[in-house]
């Protein structure tokens, strides 16, 4: 969305200059750390136009879109807030609403023909109408808010609780129209239709995955399942921030755009005929992974209750992300100064970043994949492409992505922004996201994930084996793996499997395997692991305890019973 406003206005000062805002109506828009910069690139001239935008940035295409979807999801993380919707106060009738705001009376029926091919689609929102005409391009989840044109929002955004904030309602309220005649009413409501559910296409999955949440998707393998060095891609973790974009391999593009707002445009033929591809075997873990071993060992998070199998590993096959961006033009040897971060955009409007050394890097194994294990990208991880950030936290691989941005700083989405970072223990409210960096590699980290006897024979004692994972961030190989079969008291050493390393770097999980004798062990298992640099997992939660539970890493423990 474009507003036209002089370079002096600030955010503070914009009520009323927000498109189709009719006269009297609130135009309320947050007071966020946001501003307004003049279009400006060395390849195009100066305009009077202004991108809401989340922070300083040279070339303007994307930031349009990132930068109001930013304003939308700035101040909606907390699942748990109160809702505070914006509707006029419980005593007035609707009739007395209508005389205080002096809006325009509008009928359904009227509403009904800005439906989603409409080209000005409308929607409504309590008794209040809403043209969302100018809003679409910058709506965190593009086009599909599209599916509400023409009735009611409020079934579509009880779908996701990321709406239900003042900030968001109070951005809705820029773009009111006025009011429904009260003759179609519903004693005092608007009647609500159902609406299309943006998950109906999403894919089937394996039943053996464990559920969280539905809608959007997101299930952890079960720790039976992780035994393999690499993962079923039936079996991989599934974790998905809203649905499943439905992408046609025949349309599908991947546009680059470098640090002076020059683009380039790239067919999934390009990207699989054109470049070279390179394969590599690399694990992929959310952030999250075992948060609900932080919030057993320590105090309450806020996130899904991942235990230990939001992880996976695979072989990744696809052109290296510097290849591309060389090809489109950039000086990967010697690139400007202000070309600092990657940024990338999903087709689902998904957005994180990646420092540029890391995205350049001739080792960083920073790739474009297509297939996933020898297969095509299931739907779930990224049909057609996704960006494999090897090292990484999940979160910077980025799925179904659509567009690469070459900035000046890093992505200005929610994700980026404000979530998947880490606080100090005290700070157990509303942390101030800015004063954390985003997280980006992870810490060495290990779990088990079985625990069996054998069956003693020849007056032989029967033994236990327990399995597990362990990895660390950044390509740095795990050297050991400590066991304690008495809840650390005293340790032994697991045989940690070989396997071939594939890519420039030991972006894999090591499987490990100990063998104790049955009546050595204790009640409790417990596993950690230690990295070549000499890194090695905390004893307890309480001195990483961070709210959102992300990089939960304590010494894995387990109990045991003899059957």
């Amino acid at each position: 969305m474009l507003l036209k406003i002089k370079p002096s206005r600030s955010i503070q000062s914009i009520r009323g200059a927000l498109p189709n805002a009719p006269n009297g109506s609130s135009n309320h828009v947050s007071s966020t750390a946001l501003f307004y910069r003049p279009i400006t690139s060395p390849t195009r001239p100066r305009s009077d136009r202004y991108y809401l935008s989340y922070g300083r940035r040279k070339s303007p295409n994307p930031a349009a879109v990132v930068g109001l979807a930013a304003t939308v999801f700035l101040a909606i993380t907390w699942q748990f807030s109160s809702t505070v919707f914006a509707e006029a106060p419980q005593d007035q009738t609707t009739e007395e609403q209508f005389q205080l705001t002096g809006s325009r009376t509008i009928r359904l029926a009227e509403v009904r023909q800005h439906g989603e091919h409409s080209g000005t689609p409308w929607v409504t929102s309590g008794s209040s109408v809403y043209d969302i005409t100018d809003w679409i391009a910058g709506h965190p989840g593009g086009n599909v808010i599209l599916r509400a044109a023409g009735g009611s929002i409020e079934p579509y955004w009880r779908m996701f609780k990321i709406h239900h904030k003042q900030d968001v309602y109070d951005i809705l309220e820029a773009y009111r129209i006025g009011e429904i005649d009260p003759q179609d009413l519903v004693e005092g409501k608007v009647p609500t239709d159902g609406i299309d559910d943006p998950f109906i296409n999403d894919p089937a999955r394996d039943p053996r995955l464990q559920t969280h949440t539905d809608k959007p998707r997101n299930a952890e393998t079960p720790a039976s399942e992780l035994s393999d060095f690499v993962t079923p891609n039936q079996l991989f973790y599934v974790r998905n921030h809203l649905w499943v974009p439905q992408l046609d391999k025949n349309s599908y593009t991947l546009v680059v755009e470098l640090s002076d707002g020059e683009e380039k445009t790239y067919s999934l033929d390009d990207l699989k005929f054109k470049f070279k591809q390179f394969k590599i075997t690399s694990t992929l873990q959310c952030s999250g992974n075992r948060r609900k071993h932080m919030t057993d060992g320590a105090r309450p998070t806020n996130g899904l209750p991942w235990e230990q199998g939001a992880i996976g590993n695979a072989e990744w096959t696809g052109p290296r992300l510097r290849d591309v961006l060389a090809d489109a033009g950039m000086p990967i040897d010697d690139p400007p100064e202000d070309a600092r971060h990657a940024q990338f955009v999903g087709a689902e409007s998904y957005g994180a970043s990646i420092p540029l050394a890391k995205a350049i890097d001739p080792h960083g194994d920073v790739l474009l994949a297509c297939l996933m294990n020898g297969q095509d990208l299931p739907p779930d991880h990224g049909y057609p492409i996704r960006l494999i950030v090897p090292g990484h936290v999940a979160a910077r691989s980025v799925k179904w992505v659509n567009r690469v941005i070459i900035s000046d700083e890093e992505s200005t989405s929610q994700w980026q922004r404000s979530d998947y970072k880490c606080f100090g223990p005290n700070d157990d409210k509303k942390p101030d996201w800015s004063r954390a960096p985003a997280i980006q590699e992870t810490p060495v980290q290990s779990a088990i994930t079985m625990i069996r006897e054998l069956s003693g024979s020849n007056n032989r004692e029967a033994n236990v084996v327990i399995e597990g994972y362990a990895i660390s961030g950044g390509g740095r190989s795990i050297v050991r793996v400590d066991v304690s079969t008495d809840n650390g008291k005293t340790w032994d050493q697991a045989e940690i499997e070989r396997h071939a390393i594939v890519g420039s770097k030991d972006w894999s999980w090591k499987r490990w395997k100990y063998t104790a004798p049955k009546g050595s062990m204790g009640s409790m298992v417990v596993v950690k692991a230690v990295d070549e640099a000499y890194n090695c997992q905390p004893e307890t939660y309480g001195p990483i305890y961070n709210v959102r539970g992300n990089l939960a890493s304590a010494w894995h423990r387990v109990p045991f019973e003899s059957r």
